[in-house]
């Protein structure tokens, strides 16, 4: 608690910028726990960010394909469990990729890699694994890249014909431009010990990891935990902001005391005790007054994000094919990946409508973000008939959404003005930054829920902050692997 003038003592003031799933979850946790009186300031009309959800005709779809994965915190799962009940589904994952005009299973198994591929792909691939067991490594710290790192754990079959392909359609950058800290955080088996281990979990009678193929699914699409989280926190209290963009962030000695916004034409200001910003860092050192110093935003300007464009076909069919995404890593494939939101839930209805999802990552700056709905429509198209999974029956419509924040770019020398930014930043005692955005971590949702949970486990009774105990926390964080 906070005593004013008086001796009066009141719930401290948060505000959370930002109400997506990791700003979400924490007024979820704060409110929950009766810790503060918490205030979400969110920019869009709806909450959830690229977590939402939305219908087109009739089906409810997700920006992409999202899933709750069990990896997620036991404490968090059942929060999440608790708001849904009946709704969290429990899903089987059926998933495919297309390598060398192949489908095989995705996520990727490395027995099903050596079965039903070419044998010459399956006896190179299989070489380059257990080779590794064996070679000395010769990369060292000063050359690593996300290419070498790869290498070095996978082998270059897998790599040349996989990985880098993907890579490149993905962030827009050569493999050798990537910084190695992506190896780490976007692909799970990254080593010779993990690669084979997942070969043994896949021969009969060894027991296969526990739900390796699975994930949690809510019934009316992935934005429902989003929409129950904030629910919940409205109905106990919290106040959310909707259409409400932070244009300053104001600091004094002791660090930060409102937060001005714009909505409608209006300014408004809100008075803070904490403000904890899941927004992108880069814009979060623009909205602070006065300025950071100059080498602060220069550090700040290199932090860069892909943008990404959803692109909807409604087909007049019931459904388009058995798998739920389908993913294409091939360099004449322009899309990434494509998903059937009606196979995550096994909607029935509407029975004669199905929507696909494919997911194009540009820059702002690309042809491709200038295209109409109706040109996106046939790119996507064009693509699988080169995929050779064609579209046969009539497209109803193409409905598009564009995110400018998709995944963030770890190009190499990233880490150094990170480091400045976040450093700077965590010396503003009662200004935080997390989440998927304001960490610049290319994360999954539980990634960002195990922050939130986190942030609000280091807020005392008291109503102060333990930076100690978060600066541990943040430890943990470098250890999140993106589940594919």
């Amino acid at each position: 608690m906070i005593k004013e003038k008086g001796g009066v003592k009141r719930k401290p003031r948060v505000i959370i910028l930002g109400a997506g799933p990791a700003g979400l979850y924490a007024a979820f946790q704060l409110i929950q726990k009766g810790l503060a009186a918490v205030t979400v300031l969110e920019q869009s009309e709806t909450v959830g960010g690229t977590a939402a959800s939305f219908k087109i005709y009739g089906v409810r779809v997700d920006y992409g394909s999202h899933r709750l994965h069990p990896a997620c915190k036991p404490d968090i799962l059942e929060d999440i469990r608790i708001l849904l009940d009946k709704d969290l589904l429990d899903r089987p994952r059926h998933g495919r990729i297309r390598l060398h005009g192949q489908w095989v299973h995705f996520p990727l198994k490395p027995l099903d890699l050596m079965l039903r591929l070419s044998p010459g792909f399956a006896f190179n691939a299989a070489t380059d694994v257990f080779r590794k067991v064996f070679k000395n490594r010769s990369t060292t710290a000063e050359n690593k890249t996300f290419a070498s790192v790869l290498e070095q754990g996978l082998g270059r079959t897998i790599c040349r014909d996989f990985y880098f392909p993907y890579a490149r359609k993905l962030w827009g950058m050569s493999p050798d431009e990537v910084s190695p800290i992506q190896a780490k955080r976007r692909v799970s088996s990254n080593s010779p010990g993990k690669m084979a281990g997942k070969i043994l979990s896949a021969l009969p009678g060894v027991k296969k990891i526990l739900n390796g193929g699975r994930f949690f699914y809510p019934k009316y699409g992935f934005g429902q935990i989003s929409e129950y989280l904030f629910q919940a926190s409205s109905d106990n209290g919290a106040s959310f902001c909707m259409g409400t963009k932070a244009s300053s962030i104001n600091l004094n000695s002791s660090g930060v005391y409102s937060v001005t916004c714009e909505k409608d034409g209006q300014t408004h200001s809100y008075k803070a005790d904490y403000v904890w910003s899941t927004i992108p860092i880069c814009t979060l050192i623009q909205c602070l007054l006065p300025q950071p110093p100059q080498p602060i935003i220069q550090a700040s300007n290199f932090l860069k994000y892909r943008s990404m464009i959803f692109i909807y076909l409604v087909l007049e069919q019931k459904q388009f094919s058995e798998y739920d995404a389908h993913y294409f890593p091939e360099s004449e494939i322009q899309i990434t990946r494509l998903s059937e939101p009606k196979n995550y839930n096994c909607a029935e209805k509407p029975d004669n409508i199905t929507v696909l999802c494919a997911e194009l990552p540009c820059f702002i700056s690309s042809p491709e973000w200038e295209m109409n709905d109706k040109e996106l429509g046939e790119l996507v198209c064009r693509c699988l008939e080169f995929a050779e999974i064609p579209v046969k029956a009539s497209v109803k419509d193409v409905v598009t959404r564009r995110t400018k924040f998709a995944y963030p770019m770890y190009r190499q020398g990233y880490e150094a003005c990170f480091e400045q930014v976040d450093q700077w930043l965590s010396q503003v005692e009662n200004l935080l930054t997390f989440g998927r955005q304001g960490l610049f971590a290319h994360d999954n949702t539980h990634h960002a829920f195990h922050m939130a949970y986190s942030a609000v486990d280091c807020f005392e009774d008291n109503g102060v902050f333990d930076n100690n105990k978060w600066k541990k926390y943040r430890k943990e964080f470098e250890k999140h692997v993106v589940e594919d």
